[in-house]
């Protein structure tokens, strides 16, 4: 009883006097501008990755979009992957925290013998006679967390925990904003074969008034050829298009987790206005990134397993104690009486005396990944911030080139409808006419297309600044 009472007040001082092997973890600064180019009021900001970034897509005012991406969270099969290796991190969290606590163990066994005459074995028993024997065992193992060993393999698992869960967060960030890209690039697709379309009607037009001029012996035979041309060329393009968006359909059913061969979409609407970059929207950065949480995690997984690493150079401490009771009786009833019961209790000490330089390569080797991570922490930093800048200017550019090509749009349709006017009075040629209109059908397509590059700026920059505009609460 004494020895029991020891052994437990011994552990007790063994834990609290347990200190923690490696160094302590201060995140490593990370290279910041003190502004961006492309938007003012800028600040340095707190990772806040946890924040709740909302449905941000909801910006752009689109009932589509806002349906299309409710199913990516539910179906999406890279979600459902970053989860179960979500589940998978935490998992082993639970598993290293069980190395706190003793192992207990349990071996009953139970042996009926027979000893022939002369026979000897390791049972007294009379010989001629049937003997059974009984044994109930137990074992309890438990290594002291001297060092921190098993803190630091906690720590580390920990935080390789919180950098999946930023990972999840990031799956899930990526596939909503490429469902967005590919929505927009579907709406351009959508906008480009309405202008076919309308321009198609406008060729058939032309391409009558060439045969009408001919049957008048106004126009030569190779006019009408030409329109005929023009007309062919435009429904190819139009077919061309439709290749294009069915395909686009099919990366959205993936995105969405169904079946490519059973969704569709109609025909939809190109916006005509991209959402408004608010003012010192770059703060939110460093608090928005996922990725930039998820390097600083691994960051302080590294630098938990250097504390593991060194924690090999000291020993290890054993305490372990079994029990057993005997009974050679076929009543079990005596089992657990005296004298049956068995019993030890000791301590075990540890200690690596050579090990031609293994822990000191493993300490190096857990140095050196924990200097890459630190690398790659900051690397992931810079990247973010080149992301934000490149969307930043390519939204502010766009914008410009937007405008002025609208203008060039309008002053094409304004040429045809000269051109026409004069073809009809036999001042123009039919090419005249026909070069006039290829110019405004290709503003027309450019002006789309513009539209559509600007909108997938500001989805990129949405997702390169963690989610939506709105600062965290």
């Amino acid at each position: 009883m004494y020895s029991i009472k020891g052994l437990i007040f011994c552990c007790s001082c063994l834990l609290i006097a347990g200190c923690t092997i490696g160094p302590k973890y201060v995140r490593p600064s990370a290279p910041l501008a003190t502004e961006y180019k492309g938007n003012k009021d800028w600040k340095v900001a707190t990772p806040q990755d946890a924040a709740i970034k909302g449905e941000w897509w909801k910006v752009f005012n689109d009932p589509q979009l806002d349906a299309l991406e409710a199913q990516v969270n539910i179906s999406n099969q890279n979600i459902a992957m970053a989860e179960a290796q979500y589940d998978e991190a935490y998992a082993l969290v639970q598993a290293a925290r069980s190395s706190f606590f003793p192992i207990l163990t349990v071996d009953p066994s139970y042996k009926r013998s027979h000893g022939g005459v002369g026979s000897s074995s390791g049972v007294a028993s009379p010989s001629g006679k049937n003997v059974s024997q009984t044994i109930l065992g137990a074992n309890v193992s438990w290594e002291v967390d001297l060092w921190g060993k098993i803190r630091q393999t906690i720590t580390s698992y920990r935080a390789l925990a919180q950098a999946s869960e930023s990972e999840l967060e990031n799956a899930r960030l990526s596939a909503q904003a490429q469902l967005a890209q590919d929505y927009f690039l579907l709406c351009t697709y959508d906008a480009q074969k309405k202008i076919l379309d309308d321009t198609d009607a406008i060729y058939q037009k032309f391409y009558n008034l060439t045969k009408n001029q001919y049957a008048s012996g106004v126009a030569a035979q190779s006019a009408v050829i030409q329109a005929k041309t023009q007309l062919e060329g435009i429904e190819a393009q139009s077919i061309d298009i439709g290749v294009q968006r069915s395909q686009m359909v099919n990366a959205i059913a993936l995105l969405i987790g169904k079946p490519a061969s059973s969704f569709s979409l109609p025909t939809l609407t190109l916006p005509s206005s991209v959402p408004a970059v608010p003012v010192g929207l770059p703060s939110q950065l460093l608090e928005r990134r996922p990725d930039i949480a998820s390097a600083e995690r691994t960051m302080a997984s590294a630098n938990a397993l250097i504390g593991v690493a060194e924690s090999a150079y000291y020993p290890t401490l054993t305490l372990s104690a079994s029990g057993s009771f005997q009974s050679q009786r076929s009543d079990l009833s005596d089992l657990f009486m005296s004298p049956n019961p068995l019993w030890s209790v000791g301590p075990a000490l540890a200690e690596t005396i050579f090990d031609a330089g293994l822990r000191q390569a493993q300490t190096a080797q857990a140095k050196a990944v924990y200097n890459q991570d630190v690398a790659s922490y900051r690397e992931t930093v810079l990247t973010a911030i080149q992301q934000v800048e490149d969307n930043l200017a390519a939204l502010n550019i766009l914008d410009q080139e937007k405008q002025v090509q609208d203008t060039a749009v309008m002053d094409a349709q304004r040429s045809v409808a000269l051109e026409t006017n004069q073809y009809k009075a036999g001042t123009v040629s039919a090419l005249d006419v026909i070069t006039t209109q290829a110019i405004a059908l290709n503003d027309e397509k450019a002006s789309a297309t513009l539209q559509g590059e600007r909108l997938n700026a500001c989805v990129l920059l949405i997702e390169y600044l963690g989610g939506g505009w709105t600062a965290p609460r």
